[in-house]
């Protein structure tokens, strides 16, 4: 076990993505329509997205074959790699095996491309010529930008402001691969107008920049949304990530007892772990613990009631029973901007009422210094949301040493933090600051909770 990289062959990437609605317990509850009430149809969804990926969103179906036009630009950085944190391990002095699936070796830096690519295809396929979207960190907007560039699709993409204002190299690779970006509560929108005349110096929310993106988009037939996170869909693209992992595990010759990941809108750490979750659902692997990390200051799943609500701040999309800190909800800024959204992805939420899967909360200086240490033996400098599951994954391989347990841990790591520079210096330099709690902000927040 001294091997430190576990590599597939390009030839063996998975063609097809997993579909854990065809293997839940209990099925998710229905997305209703804000209007009625009911349960949402195709029809709903089309002025939104295109009709493949409105298929796939409602699709039973275990397997779901990927077009050979995305394999073939998922190949420029799939299949990722699996590490073994040996260094890690010994600086911890823990038992523990610890291992990671690295994202971040991705044009864009991180896992989202997964599902960029396949959602411009689609599009394209469909027709479309324009695409909006929101980001918060940026992640999911250089992703898209990218994608967009691979199919020749114009993209308009609205960045949660306080991010847009600490990362200023994420909008610049959005420029570089053809995209628009544009600060968010912006004044290209009603929804952002609004909330410029109630608050000229809001930060943003991602709830907010998902009300700009869909605006626009129902303003234009020549113009889809797209979702980065949540969605059934979005979720299903990245499983191409675990079902490698899984392959990777048995070529290391391991198997996970711990699964951990960051969640914001919950879809890289699913792309992980739902691969690995169906054996713990046929019975397979019943003791596997899954650890969702979320941070203090937006607590989703630690600290919302699960409930139906919104996905955007001004109420235009479809309702989703999900934990939430209700819709107008903004965050602290903190800078792990990918994980500032009030909701959480359903089937995440599903399968945490159902007891499958467990959440976490913490603090922000606490999971930089875990990135510190992270960096410090492994090499990688990863960024802010990643951190967040390296301090868990810290804690469990500690709790191994106390017990003198070997447990095998698995990392699923998001995306590298080279454009996160001024969060790290504000950490090293002691200007970095925790946010307790937001209890009178979500209190505030929750009243506005639609009733169903």
């Amino acid at each position: 076990m001294d091997r430190t990289k576990f590599v597939l062959d390009e030839k063996k990437m998975p063609t097809r993505w997993y579909n854990v609605l065809a293997d839940l317990p209990e099925p998710l509850p229905p997305v209703l329509h804000p209007a009625t009430g009911k349960p949402v149809t195709p029809d709903d969804l089309a002025p939104l997205f295109p009709m493949e990926l409105i298929k796939q969103e409602m699709s039973t179906e275990r397997w779901i074959e990927i077009p050979e036009e995305v394999q073939d630009i998922y190949k420029l950085w799939r299949p990722t790699t699996l590490f073994r944190a040996h260094r890690l391990e010994k600086v911890l002095d823990t038992p523990a095996k610890i291992f990671y699936k690295y994202e971040g070796s991705s044009p864009p830096g991180s896992h989202k491309p997964n599902t960029a690519v396949a959602q411009a295809y689609y599009n394209k396929k469909e027709g479309i010529k324009r695409i909006t979207t929101e980001t918060g960190a940026g992640q999911w907007g250089s992703a898209l930008s990218f994608a967009g560039a691979c199919f020749d699709l114009e993209i308009k993409v609205y960045m949660v402001r306080i991010s847009y204002n600490q990362k200023p190299y994420r909008r610049i690779m959005m420029e570089v691969w053809g995209g628009k970006c544009v600060p968010s509560p912006s004044s290209d929108t009603k929804a952002g107008r609004d909330m410029l005349a109630k608050d000229p110096d809001c930060p943003g929310s991602l709830g907010l920049a998902i009300s700009e993106a869909v605006e626009d988009a129902v303003s234009r037939d020549d113009t889809h949304y797209s979702l980065g996170s949540v969605l059934n869909h979005v979720l299903l693209h990245q499983t191409i990530n675990g079902l490698e992992t899984k392959k990777l595990m048995e070529i290391a010759g391991a198997y996970p007892d711990i699964i951990v990941g960051c969640i914001g809108g919950g879809s890289n750490f699913a792309g992980l772990f739902l691969p690995f979750i169906r054996d713990k659902i046929d019975g397979t692997k019943p003791d596997l613990r899954i650890i969702n990390v979320e941070p203090a200051s937006c607590p989703t799943v630690t600290r919302g009631p699960y409930a139906y609500d919104f996905g955007d701040e001004a109420g235009l999309t479809p309702l989703l029973k999900m934990y939430t800190l209700g819709h107008g909800f903004i965050p602290p800024p903190v800078h792990a901007g990918g994980l500032r959204y009030h909701g959480m992805a359903p089937i995440i939420c599903h399968l945490h009422k159902l007891g499958l899967v467990e959440a976490r909360a913490e603090h922000q200086l606490a999971t930089f210094k875990a990135g510190i240490t992270f960096a410090r033996t492994e090499g990688i400098i990863s960024a802010p949301e990643p951190d967040h599951a390296i301090k868990v994954v810290i804690d469990e391989a500690l709790k191994c040493k106390e017990s003198g347990e070997s447990k095998t841990i698995l990392l699923a790591h998001s995306g590298h933090g080279h454009v996160d520079m001024a969060a790290y210096d504000a950490y090293l330099s002691g200007k970095l600051k925790d946010y307790d709690y937001p209890y009178e902000k979500i209190d505030e927040s929750l009243k506005d909770l639609p009733s169903v």
